[in-house]
């Protein structure tokens, strides 16, 4: 492809990918693999060429653009090699014409700039959360250590602060190495590794993990456990939590799923009640803090969105609670940076729940934040997240 025919290209696939936003459809990436998959004309390097276009262009937009070539015409403000390659060619984008629209810049819409303004996050902060992030591998302790997975790879790695944890340029074809169909590792970011530490799991425990979606932090915390004691996860997705029996026996952890029915949830947790542990709840959020794996999620997000998520964060923090035996521990984690889905909601569970005590984890990255911990790109290297544990008193 010429270098214009791929500038189109991007601006094709900006357009599904604003439409999709509009609509609460398909992901970027999702509509981005639809797009190849019907051109398989399409060589790896134009497809790398053209996804890394329309992902910049996604980036320099604040609000949700009028269409795919207001967006990369915003790119192309600041670089006049991409401007000149407007030039009506075959396959190629029409000439730029005078006055025609472009979108705004900035880091997010206005009204989602100052929340994060309100929730602490200055200019630093807010333009580091759509930066590129790297690739994190989790190391599968059932089945080996970080050096000697370290020394069989590739690929130069460097360590993370997280144990177990190896880091990689963005884009490494990790998943294609032998060592992960040997179950050797996992894909998981940094963040996402000290917040399962954070839960504190010991071998022999009885462990929960509630929102399990396909089981990333389920088989870090099946390793903590080193096959010994009980973890049971469990989600209202049928097709993600399908997922991880095969992902589970890869890595050699053992660990039983349950599909949850919405609103019946402790119907089906009955067993569990007050006998837990350890509870994970990776709560379902707005996903503030991945906004460098997929920026264009925060066009998704308005009000009624938000207040959609704080009721579900607070209906699995109760449904986690419940589950919790005397002396037990909750890890409830969102990766967002919205204080309204973080501090906040522990704040409301507190108030609402007595005989709950909140104790701040001793990890190598990260920060208090109101009642719980606080994990950001600008300041830490990972993705965004927040924590928070709560012991269950005994009397």
């Amino acid at each position: 492809m010429t270098p214009s025919a791929r500038v189109q290209a991007a601006i094709d696939i900006l357009d599904a990918v604003i439409a999709a936003a509009r609509t609460q459809g398909a992901s970027a990436d999702r509509i981005a693999a639809d797009w190849f998959r019907t051109r398989r004309f399409v060589g790896s390097k134009d497809r790398r060429a053209i996804r890394d276009l329309a992902w910049n262009a996604i980036r320099v937009c604040g609000d949700v653009p009028g269409n795919g070539r207001a967006a990369m015409l915003r790119l192309a403000q600041d670089d006049a090699a991409l401007a000149s390659l407007f030039d009506g060619s075959n396959y190629g984008p029409m000439a730029i014409v005078s006055g025609e629209p472009v979108s705004a810049g900035g880091i997010a819409p206005c009204w989602l700039e100052e929340r994060l303004a309100g929730s602490g996050l200055g200019a630093d902060e807010q333009a580091a959360l759509l930066g590129r992030a790297p690739l994190d591998l989790r190391t599968n302790t059932l089945k080996t250590t970080r050096d000697d997975l370290r020394a069989s790879l590739p690929v130069e790695a460097q360590v993370t602060v997280a144990p177990n944890a190896l880091r990689f340029p963005s884009g490494t074809a990790a998943e294609s190495w032998p060592q992960f169909a040997d179950g050797l590792f996992e894909i998981q970011d940094t963040g996402s590794q000290l917040a399962c530490l954070a839960l504190g799991v010991q071998p022999g425990e009885a462990v929960v993990d509630l929102c399990a979606g396909a089981g990333g932090k389920t088989l870090a915390l099946g390793a903590a456990l080193q096959n010994k004691g009980k973890l049971l996860a469990c989600d209202i997705d049928r097709a993600r939590l399908s997922r991880l029996p095969d992902r589970a026996a890869r890595a050699g952890a053992l660990s039983e799923t349950r599909l949850l029915n919405p609103g019946r949830e402790l119907e089906a947790l009955s067993d569990w009640a007050g006998k837990a542990d350890a509870v994970m709840i990776d709560a379902p959020c707005s996903g503030t803090g991945t906004w460098r794996r997929n920026p264009e999620a925060r066009w998704r997000l308005d009000d009624k969105v938000l207040e959609r998520y704080h009721a579900m964060q607070a209906r699995v923090l109760d449904i986690g609670a419940a589950l919790v035996r005397p002396g037990g521990r909750l890890t409830y984690v969102v990766c967002s940076l919205l204080d309204a889905e973080g501090t906040d909601r522990i704040d409301a569970f507190l108030a609402g729940n007595a005989g709950w005590d909140v104790t701040l984890p001793t990890l190598p990255a990260g920060a208090p934040r109101g009642q719980g911990w606080r994990l950001t790109p600008f300041r830490d290297g990972t993705d965004g997240f927040f924590f928070a544990t709560i012991v269950r008193r005994v009397n």
